[in-house]
């Protein structure tokens, strides 16, 4: 019974109502002093500056009139009414956002802004019997009538001239915006024969650029302003690129045509159906780029298309021939070689068997970066460093104390800290190849953070509770780990090099055999640096030197006059000394298969007097003279085309020799060249492979492919933008794969920290 008379929770008395109302209103007063003495301080310009546009007013509820519900804000400028719970946003949104009306930018000092005369709001002459002079705020909330009065609406303008003046007024209001906020006044219109020029060269540049700047770029707001600022007209992207595109492509068309019909012959480089970046990455789509080598040193693009992971082996012999059919006008005799980037296939041995005349190479730069896999997967130093490494990175990667220590010194030595680039060990890394190698890369340019974090007093306590943090300190600190990624680190920088220098140069036949010796060279130095047995990385450099070999190397070697080594005597004659026995017989049964059935026994003579006369030395001279190329800082041939020349014109007594020579001597050895743009063509294949958007894609490559090879530029848009973002920084990932430190460096850290 007792308990039927306690009031339950549900229901609230109304003292404690009342205590719950004056609470508010003390909340409420309060809320207000202070708004009211923020804003006397920013009137003193020590404040915020919207405060001299924001009034704070207590709001009263109808219920209760003399009781202060709330604090608000109100415009002094519109008399629009806000929460006063973030005047900063009110401020932000209602004044500098443009809602209000009358205000025209925000102010620095606390002095208002003056409204503009001809926003003012017209004020009626009269006013009804009834109307009040209070501010009304809402039906249920009411202005305190402590609270300074609200301003009245200014008297309605008249002006002298009556109301056609508005339009005059309004002219001399947009002139003081502009002297408040100049802008640079547009540039006189171009004259059309200029303004038709420069259109056309942005239109090349656009063609020349796709993907990598957008069409629909050239329509942003900013980019059309500029282009008004100097003068030229508004242009549609679409309208301006469409027809260039076709001139553009009709002219380049035209001209490789006609250098094409020029040429006695020609070699197809086809690229593309092996990505040398990341040999081992597979992807649904490759673009296969097909261009044509002429005698006169110049390449011409023919065409791109698209090829799919699942093309047949036979697919790449298939399209290889009918750009043969397609590019000699039906006398395929004109092509002589191909050289292309594929290896898994026996399209190029099966069409030149089948063509007595070809000769058809696989692309050398390839041929390195596979050496690069064979050593991965064949060297046990490799699988030992890899298999460390992979080891260290995991730990430190995933145990948050390790981890924690390894980037505490990473910001002390590079001022940075990220994780290492791992890969799972599976014991077979050629399939692991990219992220094998970026693993690597990473250990060797954090040496010292790692050496410092094993001896860390923290890392010290780690490894009492973690075994394998004992075994990895032991490593870290062991001279042989790292000697051994040094040397690891070296070789395939090494051989990445001479890879990327035969890409820029773009090495001819005869030179295969030179950079093979070279490479081999170089390779042994590096196996007495680093105390390693020479013969096992001998037998994984002459198992891929014999995947590549091809007969045409020797008998370019030694047909070349630019190989011609001076004797005793004084004469120039061919480095037949050079070769081995193998590789001399391979000369004559190419010779024999070059030629006629009925000439053979001719060429065989002519290679006969060949090796014993020679060429005459001045000649020989002329061809091997070599002068300094001022944007390399390099030696090189004065005259690149000679050796042809001399057995076109000089030599014109080897009848049968000759041809064979002048069209051995300048097959290019590697398929580098136009870098396709992968991305144009996939878009065009994803978006519906309509035949006109195909068609238009074909079209900018080829504008793409011909302008770039007529400036040598053969660097893809990735290498450009990666060099561009580099800025010219060092960049301490790359610095440490490819300046690797020394071992007597690591050792002498390792005395330091002991």
């Amino acid at each position: 019974m007792a308990a039927a008379n306690e009031p339950t929770a549900d229901v609230e008395t109304p003292a404690a109502a009342a205590e719950e109302e004056d609470a508010t209103a003390r909340a409420a007063r309060k809320r207000y002093e202070g708004l009211l003495t923020v804003r006397a301080k920013a009137v003193k310009g020590k404040g915020a500056w919207y405060w001299a546009h924001l009034e704070p007013i207590l709001v009263h509820s109808a219920d209760s009139p003399g009781v202060p519900k709330a604090v608000k804000l109100r415009c002094s400028l519109c008399a629009t009414v806000f929460s006063a719970s973030n005047p900063s946003r009110t401020a932000s949104e209602h004044l500098k956002r443009g809602t209000c009306p009358n205000f025209s930018s925000p102010s620095s000092s606390s002095a208002a802004v003056p409204t503009p005369i001809s926003t003012l709001p017209p004020t009626p002459r009269k006013r009804s019997a009834g109307a009040s002079s209070s501010y009304h705020v809402s039906p249920l909330a009411l202005a305190d009538p402590a609270a300074p009065p609200p301003a009245l609406p200014a008297p309605p303008l008249v002006l002298s001239g009556g109301k056609e003046e508005l339009g005059a007024l309004a002219m001399l209001e947009d002139s003081v915006k502009r002297l408040k906020s100049p802008k640079a006044s547009p540039g006189p219109p171009l004259p059309k024969p200029q303004a038709d020029a420069a259109l056309s060269l942005l239109a090349d540049w656009l063609l020349e650029s796709l993907p990598a700047v957008s069409p629909s770029a050239l329509a942003h707001p900013k980019f059309q302003s500029f282009l008004h600022q100097i003068g030229l007209p508004a242009f549609s992207p679409r309208r301006l690129a469409l027809p260039r595109l076709h001139a553009r492509h009709r002219d380049a068309r035209a001209d490789a045509d006609a250098r094409l019909r020029d040429a006695l012959f020609f070699q197809i480089s086809s690229g593309g159906w092996k990505s040398p970046s990341s040999p081992t990455t597979s992807s649904d789509h490759a673009l296969v780029s097909l261009a044509v080598n002429l005698p006169n040193g110049t390449t011409v693009f023919h065409r791109a298309e698209l090829a799919t992971g699942g093309a047949p082996p036979g697919y790449a012999e298939e399209v290889l021939w009918d750009a043969v059919a397609g590019l000699s006008g039906g006398l395929t005799q004109r092509c002589i070689g191909i050289v292309a980037d594929r290896f898994k296939s026996t399209a190029l041995r099966s069409l030149e068997s089948q063509h007595h005349w070809t000769v058809n190479l696989y692309c050398q730069f390839q041929g390195f970066h596979s050496l690069i896999k064979d050593f991965a997967r064949e060297l046990p130093l490799f699988q030992r460093v890899t298999a460390n490494c992979s080891k260290l990175a995991n730990f430190f990667n995933t145990h948050s104390q390790a981890r924690s220590i390894f980037h505490k010194h990473q910001l002390q030595e590079l001022d940075q800290a990220r994780l290492i680039r791992s890969t799972a060990h599976n014991g077979d890394a050629a399939r692991n190849l990219a992220a094998i190698f970026a693993l690597l890369e990473d250990v060797m340019s954090f040496v010292h953070p790692l050496q410092l974090a094993v001896i860390d007093e923290e890392y010290k306590m780690l490894c009492l509770e973690v075994p394998a943090a004992r075994e990895l300190a032991e490593m870290i600190q062991d001279m042989s780990f790292w000697t051994e990624l040094e040397a690891v680190c070296s070789v395939v920088k090494l051989v990445k090099d001479m890879a990327q220098e035969m890409e820029a140069e773009r090495p001819l036949v005869g030179q295969c055999l030179p950079l093979w010796d070279e490479l081999k060279t170089k390779v042994k130095e590096w196996c007495s640096k680093y105390s390693i047995e020479f013969g096992p990385v001998e037998e994984v450099i002459e198992k891929r030197f014999k995947k590549n070999y091809h007969p045409a190397w020797a008998a370019a070697f030694v047909l070349d006059p630019l190989y011609l080594v001076k004797d005793t005597s004084g004469k120039y004659l061919p480095p037949f000394k050079f070769l081995t026995p193998d590789q001399e017989k391979d000369v004559d049964r190419l010779i024999t298969r070059l030629v006629l059935r009925e000439e053979a026994h001719i060429a065989l003579m002519e290679l006969m007097k060949w090796r014993s006369e020679g060429l005459d030395p001045l000649y020989a001279q002329a061809v091997q003279e070599k002068q300094l190329d001022p944007s390399t800082g390099k030696m090189r041939l004065a005259n690149p085309q000679s050796s042809r020349l001399v057995w076109e014109t000089c030599l014109s007594d080897f009848k049968s020799l000759g041809k064979v020579a002048a069209r051995l001597i300048f097959l290019h050895a590697t398929s580098c060249g136009f870098k396709g743009n992968l991305p144009l063509l996939r878009r065009m294949w994803t978006h519906g492979r309509s035949s006109a958007g195909m068609d238009r894609a074909q079209k900018m490559l080829f504008v793409q492919a011909h302008s770039r090879l007529e400036r040598r530029d053969f660097s893809s848009e990735e290498e450009k933008d990666a060099e561009f973002l580099a800025g010219g920084e060092e960049d301490v990932l790359n610095e440490a794969f490819v300046d690797a430190p020394s071992v007597n460096q690591v050792i002498k850290l390792h005395h330091i920290m002991a």
